[in-house]
Order: C-alpha cells, then sequence, then structure tokens
C-alpha cells in the first residue's frame, strides 16, 4: 500500500472522515473516490440544468438587461478600485 498525503486538512475533518469510512466499513481510499464520483455527477447534473434548462427571462428582456449594464459599466467610478 503507497501512503498519499493530503494538505490543508484540520483535526476535525480527518477524525470526521475517518468516522465516515468507520461506520460505512469501507476503507478511506474506497469512501474518498465514492464521495469525489458523487460530487462529479452532481456537479455537472447542475451546471447542465442551469446551460439546458428553461429561460427565466425572454430574449427581448435578457437584451434590455445587457443594453443597461454595458451603459451601467461606462460611468465614472464603476470599476475604480480604492487605494486600501
Amino acid at each position: 500500500m503507497e501512503v498519499k498525503t493530503i494538505k490543508g486538512i484540520d483535526e476535525g475533518t480527518w477524525i470526521e472522515f475517518k468516522t465516515l469510512a468507520a461506520k460505512k466499513r469501507i476503507t478511506m481510499g474506497k469512501l474518498l473516490r465514492v464521495m469525489i464520483e458523487k460530487y462529479s455527477r452532481d456537479s455537472n447534473e447542475f451546471w447542465d440544468s442551469i446551460l439546458s434548462g428553461e429561460k427565466i427571462l425572454t430574449d427581448k428582456e435578457a437584451k434590455v438587461m445587457h443594453k443597461y449594464s454595458r451603459e451601467l459599466r461606462k460611468e465614472r467610478g464603476f470599476r475604480d478600485v480604492p487605494n486600501i
């Protein structure tokens, strides 16, 4: 078995991860693989629903909003970043 390191995991998260694996009676590697597969599947389904879903604005409404936002961005100070 090869040992891998995951940086940036706090102790509480690590204990919770180990506990979940123990409750499911699977190895931590298998649990991580299942979690990644579920995350990828859910993420793809989410973006598919957003990009291929029903429109919430008509094309005419979208054009009006786009035109308004273009004019708004031209106003002085819109993109100014204050020196902090």
